[in-house]
């Protein structure tokens, strides 16, 4: 257990230095073969529950699911509200239904992902019928009384005073002077009260450190002058939804530039430079650009994907955070639990002085586990932000919902049926399958998938290779 850990825990260090989004599940498995392999144990390949042969369909299985469901969710936002006549009209009739729905599942799988709950069959249809119910009913009337409100106020009045921090208010927004606390005194820096989700996201060769609309000095005429608009922007801007054609981001300053270069003339010892290095230690993970390019082919494929009204996609950023969450709690329930398992599996080993395959999981580790999977992300976890987010197509807020939705349903189908599916696949199969309902191929970067599907073929013999190679070094060892 302790080789393949050290062997899984390298190839996915390799991994995320590479740029690979490959599966941890993929990996712990992966390597639990190949020390198997090296000790000469049994391997059960044969078709049968808990084998090789099943785990290994399920990978291929679950990307296929999730792209279905994550497809189906965003087909229902497509013609229900994203390419009707007036989608924002539309959008705010049904978002008070969406973020209802969003957050009657996660209620249920919170409550099915419990560690003392009892199966579907004990827990009863009833009770399930009451939750998804129950859950709706109540989102739907604070949806109703604090999220209608606030969304009239900032999207309808465009009062870029409102901010998230006024929800608690609610039906006080109707008023014509609502008693405001710490408002906010501008909104978007190019004066709109929402951001453009479609922005062109191609770095600028300048370097600056916001959004700024200022262009910079020379060849101003290349850069006022948009390029051609998609059919579907075009669309839209007769229509009068206020979309603007995409314009170049500025580089982002990242870490390094950002936190180290204005002090690195000073010595280390003075309290400016020393704080320098504490921002960039803590930051520097979390600070970096992950959303900018400089490729053409990128470029032509974002310019593909269909563009909505930008108040329809921030309308739908609270849906996101939501199914973020669910996201969270299924990767929880997956990914952390594979990683802990060769750990677990090793400390109650020590502890009982026997092998069991079934034993209880200690909550310290669990804490232990959950800490330092957040550390992971916050730390080194961009690289892979970066390969699932942009690159793969043309990202927005009604995407991203049905992605981390589609992906969290089939990640928390799935542990709740015992099947150690990957985050990983799950998410690149919601992606893959939300891109096509662009209904053209073209919007889709088929080279990213194809790198992501390499990282994940390597994955299993390079996670056997190395763990097999440890335990072939352990066993060989002079021992007494």
């Amino acid at each position: 257990m302790t080789c393949a850990e050290i062997g899984s825990a390298a190839w996915l260090t390799i991994a995320n230095q590479i740029g690979f989004p490959v599966s941890t599940t993929h990996t712990i498995v992966g390597a639990l073969v190949g020390t198997g392999i090296a000790s000469q144990a049994d391997i059960s390949w044969a078709w049968n529950s808990g084998s090789v042969s099943q785990i290994a369909a399920s990978w291929a299985i679950a990307p296929l699911i999730s792209a279905s469901i994550a497809a189906i969710l965003f087909l229902s936002l497509k013609f229900s509200v994203l390419e009707r006549q007036d989608s924002f009209k539309w959008a705010m009739r049904l978002i008070p239904f969406y973020l209802a729905f969003t957050g009657a599942v996660l209620a249920l799988f919170i409550v099915i992902e419990l560690p003392t709950a009892p199966t579907l069959e004990e827990f009863g249809a009833g009770n399930i019928i009451a939750i998804v119910f129950g859950t709706f009913g109540g989102v739907l009337v604070i949806s109703y009384v604090f999220f209608m409100p606030y969304f009239h106020r900032r999207l309808v009045l465009n009062d870029a005073r409102i901010q998230v921090w006024h929800l608690p208010l609610g039906p006080l927004l109707w008023r014509d002077n609502p008693p405001l606390y710490w408002p906010g005194n501008q909104g978007n820096p190019d004066g709109a009260v929402v951001k453009d989700h479609y922005r062109n996201t191609r770095q600028e060769s300048e370097v600056v450190a916001t959004d700024s609309p200022v262009l910079p000095a020379g060849d101003e005429e290349s850069k006022l002058s948009p390029e051609p608009l998609p059919a579907a922007q075009a669309s839209a801007l007769e229509r009068g939804e206020g979309m603007e054609p995409p314009r170049r981001r500025k580089r982002h300053l990242e870490p390094r530039e950002r936190f180290l270069t204005p002090t690195k003339d000073l010595p280390i010892y003075k309290p400016a430079r020393l704080w320098s290095w504490t921002k960039y230690l803590f930051l520097q993970g979390i600070t970096r650009d992950v959303t900018s390019h400089n490729s053409d082919r990128l470029e032509k494929t974002h310019a593909r994907a269909k563009h909505y009204n930008n108040k329809v996609e921030h309308l739908w950023t609270y849906a996101q955070v939501t199914s973020a969450m669910m996201m969270s709690i299924a990767h929880g329930s997956n990914d952390v639990a594979n990683a802990v398992g060769p750990w677990v599996a090793a400390y109650n080993t020590y502890q009982a002085g026997v092998v069991d395959s079934k034993s209880p999981t200690p909550i310290w580790i669990l804490v232990v586990a959950g800490f330092l999977l957040g550390l992971g992300f916050w730390v080194v976890g961009w690289k892979i932000v970066a390969a699932l987010g942009n690159k793969i197509t043309q990202m927005s807020p009604t995407r991203g919902y049905a992605i981390e939705l589609g992906a969290a349903i089939t990640v928390l189908l799935a542990s709740r049926l015992s099947l150690p599916v990957s985050t990983t696949h799950c998410l690149t199969g919601a992606t893959m399958g939300v891109s096509l309902m662009n209904f053209t191929l073209e919007a889709t970067n088929w080279r990213q998938l194809a790198f992501i599907f390499l990282g994940w073929v390597l994955t299993l013999p390079a996670a056997g290779m190395i763990s097999g190679l440890l335990m072939v070094m352990a066993l060989n060892t002079p021992h007494f």
